[in-house]
């Protein structure tokens, strides 16, 4: 039987015997107590935990109770109330409390159990990635020299950037004849990175080539071109030469490429922007990755 399930009192012997109500000078029975109504069963909130991960995946928890009060028939009591009171004033002059038979203690506070603390961010991974330059060599890992992505930038791929396969290097010159001639010139190996600016208007890739001497890379930057593109001057970088690709409407996307040298290192940077790019921002870049090149640093 539930706790809803209302069970009609049993007659009490007392009333069956009564006087009748209609004989002068019988007691009138009292009126029976009022029943309360079973209450309805009430939920308890809904918990939800929400946990993000590295690929913005969304979980969600949910936890749910479902309690039911039950409501008899309730009494009066103003023994046992009485008995607190006094149980409380006793104790509060600094005397004994002591507890009324069929009193009830009074619940003690159910102690609370503090939130384990969040836990700190991890911190951001660290470069071990080395270089030197001395009289214009660069040693060590090449993806050192990339140009640093600027704050607020986010990298596309690995954020030290990575190092080409010949196979790689082959395809963005123009197949294996390309690549065999590259080799010819004295070449290494490359390295390459592409990141969004922070403002999010901007993709730019840097790519460098390595070579066995200086004058092999400067030779080889100055031969590079890009044809049917317009060309575009670039300040601040004396050996540089750039390319400009304008789009057809501003909702399209354009680009710009430029290409120079320093020491025994060949860069190219290519820049895709919405609409009609500027050429101050190649410019920039460009006086930036050699600075970066010159120092190490």
């Amino acid at each position: 039987m539930s706790a809803h399930d209302h069970v009609p009192p049993a007659a009490d012997p007392a009333q069956a015997s009564a006087p009748d109500p209609t004989v002068p000078g019988a007691p009138v029975p009292a009126s029976p107590p009022t029943e309360t109504p079973d209450a309805p069963g009430r939920k308890l909130p809904r918990s939800v935990g929400v946990a993000l991960a590295t690929v913005g995946l969304l979980a969600v928890t949910a936890v749910s109770a479902t309690v039911t009060v039950a409501v008899g028939k309730p009494e009066p009591r103003p023994a046992v109330a009485a008995a607190t009171a006094t149980a409380t004033a006793t104790t509060a002059a600094g005397g004994t409390a002591s507890t009324a038979p069929g009193a009830s203690a009074p619940a003690s506070a159910t102690p609370t159990t503090a939130p384990p603390a969040a836990p700190a961010p991890a911190p951001a991974p660290t470069s071990t990635l080395k270089g030197t330059v001395s009289n214009g060599r660069h040693d060590g890992d090449l993806q050192y020299f990339l140009l640093p992505i600027p704050e607020g930038g986010e990298s596309y791929g690995p954020a030290d950037g990575m190092l080409l396969t010949e196979k790689d290097m082959g395809e963005q010159l123009g197949g294996a004849d390309a690549m065999k001639a590259l080799k010819s010139f004295g070449y290494k190996d490359s390295a390459t990175r592409t990141y969004r600016t922070a403002d999010g208007k901007a993709e730019v890739t840097v790519t460098l080539l390595r070579f066995a001497t200086a004058a092999r890379a400067a030779e080889v930057a100055r031969t590079y071109t890009l044809d049917g593109l317009d060309p575009v001057e670039i300040t601040g970088d004396p050996a540089a030469h750039g390319y400009l690709d304008k789009p057809k409407q501003q909702a399209y996307t354009g680009s710009m490429s430029g290409i120079s040298s320093q020491g025994d290192v060949q860069y190219i940077i290519d820049v895709e922007v919405k609409g009609t790019p500027d050429k101050a921002l190649l410019s920039e870049l460009m006086k930036r990755q050699r600075d970066w090149l010159t120092s190490g640093r």
